[in-house]
């Protein structure tokens, strides 16, 4: 079983969903939570009203944070050095493989990854619903829902949650194919 997994979320400056405003990353190694990050990002384009409204962030919030390319040179080994995971999976890779690929930055062909959203549909079926908030509620867990260290703190707390409940992590890999954007066909 894998040991280190790297719980991640992103906010988005606009609806086009292929740059990052703020990105958050928990580090969860041998059952508990070893590192954080949590920092604003440059997204170097427009923001919409929508998503200044649902996160806060605000161009002038950000305009002297490092942009994307910046933050990857720190922030790639990170991402390199685990499974990574993520609530609603899909949306979070997505976004990932869009602004590597529109600032010319290959990382991997693939990646394998787990989504806490798909888990917790299996694991916690009794729920009337698998959003991050109704989890965090359901689990006791703090949450300042729509800002990404908490989101990406949230996330890997509920996989903490499914691990020390016995759950196995092989039924729930999947893989992220970062040049087409989307999850690989499984076989």
């Amino acid at each position: 079983m894998q040991e280190r997994y790297i719980a991640f979320d992103v906010e988005t400056p606009n609806c086009r969903n292929d740059r990052i405003s703020a990105i958050g990353v928990t580090v969860v190694e041998n059952g508990q939570v070893t590192e954080q990050y949590d920092t604003l990002v440059d997204p170097e384009c427009s923001f919409d009203p929508f998503n200044v409204s649902l996160t806060g962030i605000t161009p002038e919030l950000v305009a002297d944070k490092p942009t994307f390319p910046e933050l990857w040179r720190e922030l790639g080994p990170v991402m390199d050095s685990g499974l990574l995971v993520a609530h609603n999976a899909p949306f979070d890779m997505g976004v990932l493989a869009k602004c590597l690929r529109d600032y010319g930055i290959f990382w991997h062909g693939t990646v394998s990854y787990v989504c806490t959203c798909q888990m917790s549909r299996r694991l916690l079926p009794q729920l009337p619903n698998h959003r991050l908030n109704t989890l965090c509620d359901s689990l006791g867990l703090e949450l300042d829902h729509h800002q990404a260290g908490s989101d990406g703190l949230a996330c890997g707390e509920i996989l903490l949650h499914h691990l020390h409940a016995g759950a196995r992590i092989e039924p729930f890999l999947r893989t992220y194919d970062l040049i087409g954007i989307r999850t690989a066909k499984r076989r």
